[in-house]
């Protein structure tokens, strides 16, 4: 980044136009604060020229201002081409309109917008392309382009059905604007951001280098929102599929004690869900409740049957191998697994495990154990954590095109996980196999800080997130 200096100050951008066009929620979806000013529906709401800036590494790189609109751009022309012919030039006749008494009168609102503008070093203006080609937004261009500052004209809500994009863009070229912005403050293009600013560098040729600097800067700034997001996403995919509670097959037989225990499974996840949406959206610049989650369809539970997964035999090698026992009954686990065979087939490993039961159940594997004492593990089905995955991704990639200035609260349904042509299906699955280490690490379920399990559980997250950021980022990012 080049920071600001005598050589390089901040550059200062008028965003002017029109009345209600978008030049406010232009400046929330560029600066990504949803906050700033004031956004209705009602006209003329900008009343003043209010002033917010891009900061780049912490230095104020651009100073934006949002100027009021432009009422009555027709009375105004015919005004400025009213004045003496003394004034051979249109920059001096708007200068002499601005001492004169109409700024402080009939075009008051105006003359704010041009006195912004002479003292800037470009102008934004800001386009409802939803709009016909009205003489009075002709009558704009000529009072713009005679303050002789560059001009790149944004044609905003492009996104709309039966916009005139077209009809602006060939207008525009009629007064040599022909440079502009395909926009939408709602829902931005993919790249708009960008090939504004690369335009602006070719209007403004002494600050393109400063120019590109902020360009790659907010290219880095929406890598590392991305991974932050995704790395809150894999943190609470990790914990789901760690999580794990043991429940005596006694307790299953009765109905409405398991209904109750798949009741308090759900309400253990649902609040670090919640969480992890609010914190994505915090990520992204968004408020809290911009956007909701639909419940995800839970079905009866996943009961534990995986008892020679490869992890929790590799785990059991780390926590039995002391002893030539131990060793023997981990091994005869081991074959029985690739056999294909039950425990309940097994009978040398049931009086191995029998044997390793006399000496404390603490030197058992977990789940050998529990399968003895006829205890089932409840934790969260594959079909469940997919889908779970599946919402949250596509949660992260609505954000990443969603603008500041959009007024619906964004909702994200469940999507059935075996849709296999959902976008990025086959690679989340695969994605999700990598989760296969958390089933074996209930502890996983909380990030404490700090120790060792905390920094494998890390580690994971890392992978997980990385590969997440990926399947989030939208084409020709």
């Amino acid at each position: 980044m080049i920071a600001p200096t005598d050589s390089y100050p901040p550059l200062d951008i008028a965003v002017v136009g029109h009345t209600n066009v978008g030049k406010t929620s232009l400046l929330r979806t560029l600066l990504r604060q949803p906050d700033f000013g004031q956004v209705c529906d009602s006209a003329g709401t900008t009343r003043h020229v209010e002033r917010t800036d891009l900061r780049i590494q912490g230095a104020v790189a651009v100073r934006y201002f949002d100027t009021p609109g432009l009422e009555d751009s027709v009375a105004l022309h015919h005004y400025l081409q009213s004045l003496p012919g003394d004034l051979p030039t249109p920059l001096e006749r708007v200068r002499a309109f601005l001492r004169g008494p109409e700024a402080q009168a009939a075009f008051e609102q105006e003359a704010k917008v041009l006195r912004k503008l002479l003292e800037a070093d470009a102008a934004i203006y800001v386009i409802d392309c939803r709009e016909d080609v009205l003489p009075k937004y002709r009558c704009e261009i000529e009072i713009l382009s005679a303050c002789a500052k560059p001009v790149m004209p944004v044609l905003n809500f492009a996104r709309s059905p039966g916009h005139q994009a077209q009809a602006w863009q060939s207008t525009l070229a009629a007064y040599h604007l022909h440079a502009s912005v395909l926009f939408d403050a709602v829902a931005p293009f993919v790249g708009a951001e960008r090939q504004l600013y690369e335009d602006l560098g070719v209007l403004l040729r002494a600050r393109r280098a400063q120019l590109q600097a902020i360009l790659d800067d907010l290219a880095l700034q929406a890598q590392e929102r991305r991974l932050a997001a995704c790395q809150l996403v894999a943190s609470v995919l990790v914990s789901a599929a760690a999580m794990r509670r043991e429940v005596p097959q006694a307790a299953l037989a009765d109905p409405a004690h398991k209904t109750a225990l798949l009741r308090g499974f759900r309400q253990s996840l649902t609040p670090q869900v919640a969480a992890c949406v609010q914190a994505v959206l915090a990520v992204y610049g968004f408020r809290p409740g911009d956007a909701e989650v639909a419940d995800l369809p839970w079905s009866s539970g996943r009961w534990e049957a995986d008892l020679f997964h490869p992890q929790t035999l590799l785990d059991a090698g780390h926590k039995l191998g002391k002893g030539a026992a131990v060793g023997a009954a981990v091994g005869l686990a081991a074959d029985v697994a690739l056999a294909g065979l039950s425990l309940g087939t097994g009978t040398a490993l049931g009086a191995a495990v029998g044997g390793l039961a006399s000496q404390g159940w603490s030197q058992v594997p977990r789940k050998i154990a529990n399968r003895v004492r006829r205890i089932e593990e409840l934790t969260l089905e594959d079909e469940v954590l997919h889908l779970l995955a599946s919402t949250l991704v596509r949660l992260c990639a609505a954000l990443e095109q969603r603008g500041h200035a959009a007024w619906q609260r964004l909702h994200v349904g469940a999507q059935p996980a075996a849709d296999s042509a959902a976008p990025g299906a086959p690679a989340l699955r695969d994605l999700l196999a990598h989760l296969a280490p958390a089933r074996s690490h209930p502890d996983w379920e909380q990030a404490q800080p700090g120790g060792a399990t905390d920094a494998r559980r890390q580690r994971l997250v890392d992978a997980l997130a990385g590969q997440l950021a990926t399947l989030v980022a939208a084409p020709g990012d």
